[in-house]
């Protein structure tokens, strides 16, 4: 089975699907996150500084290199997220801004041209991330907002962003007609519900599970860009003086 573990920022998925990972015995897979992409993509430059252009590179980046890793588990697996998830985070930026904290307040921005054609580009990836969603996965456990937003730095979005990208998500999914299940409460009870919807193995214990999970979770970088983009600058004047 191939599948999405669907869900908007701090809904708890990175932890959800690296606990099932280990309970169930299926490989997990994600893609890395668009602040991890940055200090390549576009160098000395945070989320929030990027232009629309930029942020349709890392969309691609982010969907092809998530592409690349699910065609290599031809047998399934659980995915970090989906297709769908960056797609819908560039939308829901038309009507909130290309940096939505700066348009808190607002109900929306104003359309400029740069916005209205930054619309057209990201509606027409949408016809093919939405194809690729449709076509590869099985079924997708959406994970309703429960937790606080998490204020790190690896988060950019304020409490508008999220619930708009939460409902978003649920109406693509609603259209795409794939199956899809919400499970919602503690890590233990979302692991619980997941496996029994659909029949998956367990291997280890989900008390055992969320241990492992958890000392996954602590080896994620989570570094702000400021400190990702020094660290890309030392590796890069290191190989200079070489």
């Amino acid at each position: 089975m191939k599948l999405a573990i669907s869900g908007t920022y701090s809904s708890g998925k990175t932890l959800t699907t690296m606990a099932l990972a280990h309970l169930t015995g299926v490989p997990r897979t994600h893609a890395k996150t668009m602040r991890e992409i940055l200090p390549h993509a576009v160098p000395g430059k945070t989320l929030e500084e990027c232009n629309a252009a930029e942020l349709i590179q890392l969309v691609v980046r982010r969907y092809v290199e998530r592409a690349v890793h699910e065609s290599h588990l031809p047998g399934g697996y659980i995915s970090d997220g989906s297709s769908l998830h960056e797609w819908t985070y560039a939308t829901v930026r038309v009507t909130v801004g290309i940096n939505p904290n700066e348009s808190i307040g607002l109900e929306s921005v104003e359309k400029t041209d740069e916005i209205r054609f930054y619309e057209q580009v990201v509606a027409q990836l949408g016809v093919a991330l939405k194809q690729y969603a449709k076509e590869t996965y099985d079924a997708f456990v959406h994970l309703p907002i429960e937790f606080p937003l998490d204020p790190n730095g690896h988060r950019p979005v304020n409490e508008r962003f999220r619930v708009l990208s939460d409902e978003h998500l649920l109406n693509v999914l609603d259209e795409l007609k794939i199956p899809t299940h919400i499970i919602g409460g503690t890590i233990p009870e979302r692991l619980e519900g997941i496996t029994e919807v659909f029949g998956l193995p367990r291997v280890l214990s989900i008390e055992d599970a969320i241990e492992a999970a958890k000392k996954d979770y602590e080896q994620l970088d989570v570094r702000t860009e400021a400190e990702r983009n020094a660290a890309a600058e030392a590796l890069a004047a290191q190989a200079s003086a070489a």
